[in-house]
């Protein structure tokens, strides 16, 4: 009796990968018809949620698990196939045309299947590669965008260091000018893609004495001597997005590698700022979606007191508050970013959006848990994951606090005008 009573406490009820194959199973794709999709946008959304629910969806846990997306390099051919890398890059210049609204939509359903591997997409397609679009000079493109648009290279951004996160002007990275070239001597911290970036945007003090008129971005081969990886660090979330210490020891960066002018960084730096708070929040929405996609089918399916849980009041109302929520973090998000399209970028609501969608995925991750109960709180299950993948979202890109300083700063600068 002790034998068979033991066979069964020590068999799970259901297995991990049945849970996953459940949930997938149950995926749908996203009723965006509130939000006045174009016919172009309907599509690329299905084609994306298709080829993301496939080729990404399943490997989520395995990545998150192992700090390590063992197949990024194909994965990343496969979106430049796909014409995704280069989404917001000028037909003229290589790239799909597209606009930031697509870049959003994007950045979301690879986000919903993989937090991890959306934010390094993101950070490659937006924050290398975008930038190099708005700053570099025909030569610069002409020599690094289709290898970046095709998926060859991995492209990455570094600004913050150990003791210069929000106050960037306090960067201490040096790039002192030696005939026509540029050493470069210092650390970075914190940069997503960099252990496996081959080409890296990185901004370094050209002149000390100048303070914010004294920066400079560099396009930085990785391959060139002087440039190492210190450490790949060992993040709580978006684990598999490889992030780690960048370390510069007399690297000699050509001064054709400036990218923008000589002491213009912070421009540079400003010029993608919003619109890389705007669209990578996508990632959170992203994120948002997929804690529904596991808890509504899972509370249809569970039962307590002999009825699915879904049934009774106090769970029918936080489905409801998740449903309000993910509805207004899109509208809000989706307005900003369409703006984008016409022209109009806002410093503010850029800052604002990023407040309401990093705010409610972290409490729509705990709310997805407190769904599952017990099982929430297991790692077989996935809304543990996405509450260590949401948190991100209120740091990187500029902190809440950050965020709440700008939209203050910009109502002050209203009133106090008049």
């Amino acid at each position: 009796m002790h034998r068979m009573i033991s066979k069964y406490v020590n068999r799970p009820l259901f297995s991990r990968s049945f849970i996953q194959r459940y949930y997938l199973s149950n995926v749908a794709q996203v009723d965006d018809a509130l939000f006045h999709p174009t016919e172009e946008e309907k599509q690329l959304r299905q084609t994306i949620f298709k080829f993301a629910q496939e080729e990404l969806a399943p490997y989520a846990a395995e990545i998150d698990a192992k700090d390590e997306f063992t197949e990024l390099r194909s994965f990343w051919r496969k979106l430049g196939d796909m014409g995704l890398h280069g989404i917001t890059v000028p037909e003229s210049e290589g790239g799909a045309g597209g606009s930031y609204m697509d870049h959003c939509i994007t950045i979301e359903e690879l986000a919903r299947a993989s937090p991890s591997v959306g934010m390094s997409y993101a950070v490659h397609s937006n924050m290398c590669i975008n930038q190099l679009v708005r700053n570099g000079n025909a030569e610069q493109k002409a020599k690094y965008l289709p290898k970046l648009i095709s998926g060859e290279y991995i492209g990455a951004l570094a600004m913050s260091e150990p003791n210069a996160g929000s106050d960037v002007m306090s960067l201490r990275l040096r790039a002192e000018k030696q005939g026509n070239h540029y050493v470069l001597n210092g650390t970075k911290f914190w940069i997503t893609n960099g252990p496996v970036a081959d080409i890296i945007i990185v901004y370094a003090k050209t002149d000390p004495a100048a303070h914010q008129h004294g920066i400079s971005a560099f396009i930085v081969e990785t391959k060139t001597p002087g440039f190492s990886i210190a450490q790949k660090l060992d993040k709580l979330g978006l684990r598999g997005s490889e992030t780690g210490e960048l370390v510069f020891e007399d690297c000699k960066i050509p001064e054709e590698n400036i990218l923008g002018r000589v002491n213009k960084g912070v421009q540079v730096l400003m010029s993608g700022l919003d619109l890389e708070r705007g669209t990578l929040a996508g990632g959170a929405i992203g994120i948002m979606q997929s804690v529904v996609d596991v808890v509504y089918p899972y509370v249809h399916t569970r039962e307590q007191f002999d009825q699915k849980i879904g049934q009774f009041q106090m769970i029918q109302s936080k489905l409801a508050d998740m449903y309000n929520t993910l509805n207004l973090c899109r509208s809000y998000l989706y307005n900003v970013v369409r703006a984008f399209d016409r022209g109009v970028i806002r410093s503010a609501d850029c800052a604002a959006a990023g407040i309401l969608v990093g705010e409610n995925a972290t409490q729509m991750a705990l709310d997805g848990i407190q769904c599952l109960g017990g099982n929430g709180y297991i790692n077989d299950y996935p809304t543990g994951r996405m509450l260590r993948d949401a948190k991100i979202f209120e740091i990187a890109g500029g902190t809440q606090e950050i965020r709440k300083l700008i939209v203050g700063r910009s109502i002050n600068a209203h009133y106090m005008g008049k």
